[in-house]
């Protein structure tokens, strides 16, 4: 890195995503400057419109990039393309992507920014446990009962608190440059598992319940979910959980030198956090 870049922020973009708001905490707590970027920010980032990127790149040194809603949308191919030709203009050095595990789309989106020319990394994550608790699934979990069109193929939850542990060595140690990390929690679990253990935690009845896809777009449909997500979902459910990611990796602990975090202890410090309550 140059020693006029030493000194300049590194852009977030997601400031408000699940892994971007803990990646921006991380960084500052190591005395680095951040320049958190979404749709709501002063400084605007919308991966719908393409003039807001140039302003929040300009100047930085490096970006954390997060694509929403997903590496699996059939746009994001070339909007990362788009996106590593404005920040190599805005002279943006270093980019750390995350990706998503058996996406065959967010794998091309990869190799965009691998071949760029632009030093790299590639953080490729399993689902993030944190789905339970602060997204589409904590829901159910309040509720009692957890919808959906999943069967018995377990998949290696990961905690974001390591995603993000993760993306943060790629970015400050120059070493870890230009390498993927494929990033699993330690254990296989179904999602009936996952429940079994939240209810055990909590102390409470909740319900697994697994339904076929078309009754679950309706419901999504019924409760206003936008389209690109329900894509999303079918996409995930119907295609990725085939047994592809049933596998777990060492790339938490290639990356940060410690193992990743057990499910049951991401429900510990979910419960301490109060995120069911």
């Amino acid at each position: 890195m140059s020693d006029s870049k030493k000194s300049a922020p590194i852009v977030i973009i997601g400031k408000n995503a699940k892994t971007g708001v803990r990646v921006n905490k991380l960084l500052l707590e190591r005395g680095i400057e951040t320049r958190p970027v979404s749709r709501s920010t002063e400084t605007n980032f919308d991966w719908e419109n393409r003039s807001t990127w140039p302003t929040a790149l300009n100047g930085a040194r490096a970006a954390y990039v997060t694509y929403q809603p997903d590496l699996a949308v059939p746009n994001a191919e070339s909007d990362i393309q788009a996106f590593v030709d404005v920040a190599k203009s805005e002279g943006i050095e270093h980019i750390v992507l995350l990706s998503g595990r058996g996406e065959e789309r967010a794998e091309k989106a990869e190799q965009i920014l691998i071949n760029s020319g632009l030093e790299w990394n590639v953080v490729r994550a399993s689902w993030f446990a944190q789905n339970f608790s602060e997204s589409f699934m904590a829901q159910g979990v309040l509720s009692g009962e957890l919808f959906l069109p999943a069967g018995n193929i377990p998949e290696p939850f990961i905690d974001v608190d390591d995603i993000a542990e993760v993306a943060v060595a790629a970015l400050v140690d120059s070493g870890k440059r230009n390498r993927l990390f494929e990033v699993t929690g330690p254990e296989l679990m179904t999602f009936k598992d996952c429940i079994e253990e939240i209810a055990k935690q909590l102390g409470k009845d909740i319900k697994f319940t697994s339904v076929a896809i078309d009754d679950y777009l309706a419901l999504l449909k019924s409760q206003n979910v936008p389209e690109d997500y329900q894509w999303l979902l079918n996409e995930l459910f119907t295609v990725v959980f085939d047994g592809r990611n049933s596998n777990l990796t060492n790339g938490v602990e290639e990356a940060t030198g410690r193992k990743p975090t057990r499910f049951a202890d991401y429900v510990a410090k979910t419960i301490e956090a109060g995120y069911w309550d």
